[in-house]
């Protein structure tokens, strides 16, 4: 009788945890589900931008960049920055640099290493 009543203590005891396991499944599924409708919502924020944004790149610079992007595990640009590319973290030698430098201010630039475009900024090093 003893052995009786001491495993349906342990009946309870197990259902009372199986409870508040199950309560914390709930509230991480919950909180993911609501992680998730975020994350749709930012990615379908960025799709529009990214069209808006794509609609004044001439058509034959942003094929090209879609082409790098793929090839590039989704990176098809890169900030040339302190003299580095970021795309591939290599810095630039210094005949690379005065390529740079001498080109035209809308002139598609690419890294020798990596092939990613060059974006110039003030911070290039140039």
């Amino acid at each position: 009788m003893e052995r009786r009543e001491s495993a349906q203590e342990r009946v309870t005891e197990l259902t009372e945890r199986t409870g508040a396991v199950q309560a914390k499944v709930d509230d991480a599924t919950a909180r993911r589900d609501t992680a998730q409708a975020g994350l749709d919502e930012e990615s379908a924020t960025v799709v529009k931008e990214r069209e808006v944004v794509a609609g004044t790149v001439p058509a034959d610079l942003l094929k090209l960049y879609d082409k790098l992007r793929e090839q590039q595990g989704g990176v098809g640009a890169a900030r040339l920055y302190q003299r580095k590319c970021e795309g591939c973290h290599i810095e630039l030698n210094i005949t690379e640099l005065n390529e740079v430098r001498s080109a035209a201010k809308d002139a598609v630039l690419r890294c020798e290493n990596c092939r990613r475009i060059l974006v110039r900024t003030a911070e290039s090093g140039l």
